[in-house]
């Protein structure tokens, strides 16, 4: 098997698969959210809403918050007939792992666009 070139071994050190969906961002933006404080699906909507301009619906909220939880990134405690979620030590690895990638990746557009 061929050795893996310089650009795919930089790939698969920025942002591991198992790290969050870069795609969306959605999970990014909620590992961002909840490194601040727990916050429930509702809030962390509704912060994200106010970053994006329109907050995502419950069905697709939920299922990221579902897929993160599964890859222990986040943890959710049930508090009365809400579920606050938190970040776990993976999480705050993935997080940052994260945000180098997306340094990286969108650093130079970021430092060139004008403010509108």
């Amino acid at each position: 098997m061929p050795e893996p070139s310089e650009t795919e071994t930089e790939a698969e050190e920025c942002c591991p698969p198992d790290c969050c969906d870069m795609r969306g961002m959605l999970s990014f933006q909620i590992l961002w959210e909840l490194s601040k404080k727990p916050m429930n699906g509702q809030e962390l909507a509704e912060q994200i809403g106010l970053r994006r301009g329109t907050a995502p619906s419950p069905g697709t909220i939920y299922p990221a918050l579902k897929e993160l939880t599964q890859k222990n990134l986040i943890s959710g405690e049930k508090k009365g007939r809400q579920v606050v979620y938190t970040l776990t030590k993976e999480g705050r690895v993935g997080l940052e792992v994260a945000t180098r990638y997306f340094y990286k990746v969108f650093h130079e557009i970021i430092e060139t666009a004008q403010p509108p």
